[in-house]
């Protein structure tokens, strides 16, 4: 530690790792709306997203009781294809 502090470089401690790692993990999110099926929802996410027609189901029915779902998580590049598909779809998501 000493010899790093010598160099001149600065120690970042595991919690400022942590929240900056955080600022630029994004989650996609699907909203509850009174518009699609659940079959819909369900076929979307499996064709889209790559889930089973268990995770697909699952992630519906906590939209459905919860009004959101987290669906993904990455940079917004990453998230940003499968936000563009679903929308596509007709279905309410968001990348926060």
């Amino acid at each position: 530690m000493e010899e790093t502090k010598k160099a001149g470089l600065e120690q970042t401690s595991p919690a400022e790792i942590a929240e900056a790692a955080t600022e630029f993990e994004k989650t996609l999110i699907l909203h509850n709306d009174d518009v699609n099926t659940f079959d819909h929802v369900i076929q979307s996410l499996v064709e889209i997203c790559g889930f089973s027609a268990q995770e697909a189901e699952t992630c519906a029915l906590i939209t459905h009781y919860k009004g959101r779902c987290p669906l993904k998580s990455g940079s917004y590049e990453e998230l940003k294809p499968y936000y563009d598909a679903l929308l596509e779809r007709q279905l309410t998501v968001s990348i926060e």
